[in-house]
């Protein structure tokens, strides 16, 4: 997913392994704004990266089986990461580090051995299997001690939340520190906060965010919220022989076999959104039924690139026609 609109100020840089786009309605504010997301990026790193030593997620999961004590920021994380868990039944569940690492994820992405062109794991039973015996309702904070424990053998892995958390609260400090207008996405997840552009924030919705403009898509655009997008096609590597992605179905404690490609959603913020596109990337077929149930506006498109609209989502355009 694709900020767009050049004409407004703003700037890109890479952060939390991934892109990072900052669209501000003032020029004159963007080197404050992007000061303050650039502190607010590193602070969220430095507390819930599952690939730092010394982050304190790691701390966290190096000291499963007793109480480990724990800043402001990370614990926020977590209650936002149980608070997913229990939205969406367990479909978005945190315990599931161990099942990454199993499937290969345990380095930043961009290290792990690309696909080139292995197959999807088949439908059936998963060639990696990780049993979480334990699952998110094990993980026990202590907000008045400042302190969480997880379970022996469980892994932490925030990666489902906290970017889209991320860039909610970067949004909102950007916005702050200039006064005007912001944008921030972070890997495709956008946020917003403040006063619009007049004619909304402009986004180019595809399954990768890195695409050109050219690629198959849709420009929506938003006026306040947040878009987030969950594909199976951007992560992906090779383990074991299979390409891997890096969704995993915690009923399998497997990477989700799935009929979408890509599903986006608009939601009230961007966390609330990506908490919806993931659930609904691990619901498969119930996906639709369940995103209007909840009266979330979504696209989704599927492995063969046939795209299907839910709720107040807009009708694409066929190609070469203009709005009228």
């Amino acid at each position: 997913m694709q900020a767009q609109q050049k004409a407004l100020s703003g700037t890109e840089w890479e952060a939390l392994g991934t892109s990072v786009v900052l669209r501000l309605t003032d020029p004159a504010a963007l080197e404050v704004a992007r000061h303050e997301v650039e502190s607010e990026l590193a602070a969220i790193d430095l507390a819930c990266s599952r690939f730092r030593a010394d982050s304190e997620l790691s701390r966290v999961n190096a000291g499963a089986g007793r109480s480990v004590q724990v800043g402001e920021l990370l614990m926020e994380a977590l209650e936002l990461a149980l608070r997913a868990a229990e939205l969406t039944g367990g479909d978005v569940d945190p315990t599931v580090g161990r099942a990454l690492q199993l499937a290969g994820y345990d380095r930043d992405w961009r290290l792990l051995p690309p696909p080139d062109g292995e197959p999807e794991p088949a439908p059936g039973p998963p060639r990696i299997t990780a049993r979480i015996s334990a699952g998110w309702r094990t993980i026990a904070l202590d907000r008045a001690n400042s302190a969480v424990r997880v379970p022996p053998g469980v892994t932490l892995d925030l990666g489902a939340t906290a970017k889209a958390w991320a860039a909610d609260r970067a949004a909102a400090a950007a916005a702050a520190a200039s006064g005007c207008g912001a944008l921030v996405g972070i890997g495709g997840d956008i946020a917003t906060s403040g006063q619009a552009p007049a004619d909304g924030w402009v986004i180019r919705v595809t399954d990768d965010h890195r695409s050109e403009s050219s690629a198959p898509g849709q420009t929506v655009s938003i006026g306040s919220g947040g878009l987030a997008t969950s594909s199976t096609a951007v992560r992906r590597w090779s383990h074991g022989g299979h390409t891997m992605n890096h969704i995993i179905d915690p009923g399998t404690g497997a990477p989700v076999n799935t009929p979408w490609r890509t599903i986006s959603v608009a939601a009230a913020d961007c966390t609330d959104a990506n908490i919806a596109t993931t659930a609904a990337i691990v619901r498969a077929q119930q996906a639709p039924r369940w995103l209007a149930g909840l009266g979330l506006p979504a696209r989704l498109v599927s492995r063969e690139g046939h795209v299907r609209t839910v709720g107040d989502w807009p009708a694409e355009l066929p190609s070469g026609a203009v709005p009228a």
